[in-house]
């Protein structure tokens, strides 16, 4: 089964498809790059899907995403549809800590995403950028900052709570 025939599927619910495609990324049955072309070649919903498979493999093996996933994600995170971004963002808090020299655009978009009206986007930028905030690399102190300054400008108490634990697992 392809990409398209999975995607073609009626009779497969959207959490099937995205645990198929995990499944796919995970066993080495389906290459990353693939993936990523596919989905930046799709409507929103289904380029969501992917990402979320993305997410969902990156979580239990961050070392499938290469460059090229990073950038990927790095990028889909200014697309208009809220569930790719939170999407790309939670690729990205999965995966930061493998690609510390190409954190600079991912940042940029995710402080973005940090003012988002939408609480899942917001809350998925605060992991990703709490993810950042803990490895030691040069962005830390500016997004030290930038942290603070969210911290106190968030309405959400859970999404506060992440800044302040990524803050103190940034001293450990």
């Amino acid at each position: 089964m392809t990409l398209v025939d999975l995607f073609q599927d009626k009779d497969k619910k959207t959490k099937e498809k995205t645990e198929t495609i995990s499944k796919w990324l995970l066993d080495g049955s389906l290459a990353t790059d693939e993936l990523c072309v596919f989905a930046e070649n799709s409507k929103d919903s289904v380029k969501a899907t992917c990402i979320e498979a993305l997410e969902y493999a990156t979580k239990i093996n961050p070392n499938i995403a290469d460059e090229n996933v990073f950038s990927f994600v790095s990028k889909t995170l200014t697309d208009t549809a809220p569930r790719v971004k939170w999407e790309s963002a939670k690729v990205i808090g999965n995966t930061a800590h493998l690609f510390p020299k190409n954190l600079a655009i991912a940042i940029k978009n995710l402080l973005i995403n940090s003012g988002h009206d939408g609480t899942v986007v917001r809350w998925s930028a605060a992991f990703a950028i709490g993810e950042i905030l803990k490895l030691k690399t040069k962005h830390q102190l500016m997004l030290l900052k930038e942290v603070e300054k969210m911290v106190h400008e968030e309405e959400k108490n859970s999404i506060r709570t992440v800044y302040l634990e990524a803050m103190k697992k940034m001293n450990k």
